[in-house]
């Protein structure tokens, strides 16, 4: 069962092949038996799982119609709001919150019956590269157990990675996404900005968050799309459009379609990472799809800026874990400004507190116009370089990730480590969806993947031309050998 993709688990599902419950247990089972080496999950709802699948075979027993995600199981990033469940954004600060109610996108997900297996871990408060700076545990990518997943969503990465579920949630603020995506062999889509409601996802960097899937496969990245791509009230920011039918235009040719390459930004790239690169471009010059040199040069700012401006919205949206409304509070305390102090030494961890310290810098007196204004006023010119480019071509095409994944502890600097980010920021900052899929491996056998940008709402296109790709490369099988096993308790 763990071979098949979420759309092969509900058509199952939906012909009476299998059960909910049926499909509920054995990912359970296969987390508890395979999950003490990922150590994707950090809280396993079993018996909300079971209800809910107990619950959906007997609606389709008495004939009622069921939901598109019906019969599969899905995991969800720790720092998007389940009611009832715990949300501690992988921090001690939060380690015993309890979420008063559903971020939207699980209310949608609940809607189409998809059944929720699961939290996942995180980098905490979603900051971090490689999973880890949690608060509680170390996840482990499942092609290589001394390598990093990736991250921040380096949980979801690794629970579909090691095919513990077929579909997780995470969320992207500079490739939150798209880089564990391409360090686990799946696939990794960051909608356009304000295409999926934020509501009820803990914020970190609120003009670049994104949630997003994780998947196997383009098409069962377009069926929860089609979920999560709806209007929401409680979201300002929302794109208020109807929703696409993703799934209807997957399968049309793009033949005389053009990519856009930004050469000139890609001078750096290592040899390996640039052979991998040229063969993914091989494969859809072979699908008859143009390929341009287009000007992208101002994304070499790309990290500077997203730095200060991630850093400045962070250190304002985490001022309000101050130790009295929720969350942790510190028993040292004696006075008011001790709950303040001594709450947040205790409750965050080194990487919060070094982003915090930096973004009220850029913020601070003095330094305003300095940092903060100029990145902004960078920032546009960086989307209008991306609506030029987007004259010359439908899509931007660019690798994922300087490398592939890295090991556990194998980054000391920091600035090494954020220059993971520099072929992803750029679609945070312009608000543009891009996908990462999967391209094949290295010699080593780590996964490698190619990413895909397309212009704010052309989340369709993206998703099309990634189908296309996946389908060309046929990489059906692309399965950790570590977790390629059935799991027996």
């Amino acid at each position: 069962m763990y071979r098949k993709s979420a759309t092969q688990l509900h058509d199952a599902f939906i012909k009476g092949e299998l059960t909910a419950s049926e499909i509920t247990a054995y990912f359970l089972q296969r987390i508890q038996t395979l999950d003490s080496d990922l150590q994707s999950f950090l809280n396993v709802f079993a018996d909300r799982a079971m209800a809910k699948a107990e619950a959906l075979d007997a609606k389709r027993a008495s004939g009622a119609p069921v939901g598109k995600l019906a019969g599969i199981p899905i995991a969800i990033k720790d720092n998007i709001q389940i009611q009832g469940e715990t949300t501690t954004c992988a921090s001690k600060f939060l380690s015993n919150y309890v979420a008063p109610f559903d971020a939207t996108a699980i209310h949608l997900i609940e809607e189409q019956d998809g059944i929720l297996i699961g939290k996942t871990n995180l980098d905490e408060f979603a900051m971090g590269s490689s999973t880890e700076n949690s608060a509680y545990q170390m996840t482990r990518n499942p092609w290589n157990l001394s390598c990093a997943p990736g991250g921040s969503s380096g949980g979801s990465a690794a629970a579909v990675g090691g095919r513990l579920a077929p579909i997780a949630l995470g969320s992207d603020t500079g490739g939150s996404i798209r880089q564990p995506a391409a360090f686990t062999g799946t696939v990794g889509f960051k909608p356009t900005y304000g295409r999926v409601s934020r509501y009820g996802l803990v914020a970190f960097g609120s003009s670049l968050d994104q949630i997003g899937p994780f998947t196997n496969s383009v098409k069962d990245t377009a069926l929860i799309m089609e979920t999560l791509g709806r209007p929401c009230p409680f979201d300002a920011t929302n794109v208020k459009e109807t929703p696409e039918n993703y799934l209807d235009h997957l399968d049309t040719s793009i033949q005389g379609k053009t990519l856009g390459v930004p050469w000139g930004f890609l001078e750096q790239l290592s040899e390996s990472a640039r052979v991998a690169f040229d063969e993914a471009l091989e494969v859809f010059k072979g699908l008859g799809v143009n390929i341009v040199e287009i000007n992208l040069n101002k994304l070499k700012y790309s990290i500077p800026i997203y730095y200060i401006l991630s850093t400045a919205e962070a250190s304002t949206n985490l001022a309000r874990f101050d130790g009295v409304r929720y969350g942790k509070r510190s028993e040292k305390a004696k006075t008011l400004d001790d709950i303040y102090d001594l709450s947040r030494e205790e409750g965050f961890g080194p990487e919060v507190k070094q982003r915090i310290l930096l973004g009220t810098f850029v913020l601070s007196s003095g330094y305003q116009d300095a940092y903060y204004k100029k990145a902004q006023k960078i920032r546009t010119l960086l989307i209008r370089d991306f609506k030029s480019a987007f004259e010359k071509c439908d899509l931007v095409a660019m690798p994922v990730t300087p490398s592939p994944a890295f090991e556990i502890n194998g980054i000391r600097d920091p600035l090494e480590m954020y220059l993971q980010d520099l072929y992803t920021v750029g679609a945070n900052l312009a608000g543009l969806p891009a996908i990462s899929v999967p391209s094949g491996k290295t010699s080593g056998g780590l996964p490698l993947g190619v990413q895909l940008l397309g212009p704010q709402l052309a989340d369709g296109k993206v998703l099309h031309f990634a189908y296309q790709f996946e389908k060309s490369l046929n990489l059906t099988g692309f399965i950790p050998p570590l977790f390629d096993k059935e799991s027996i308790v």
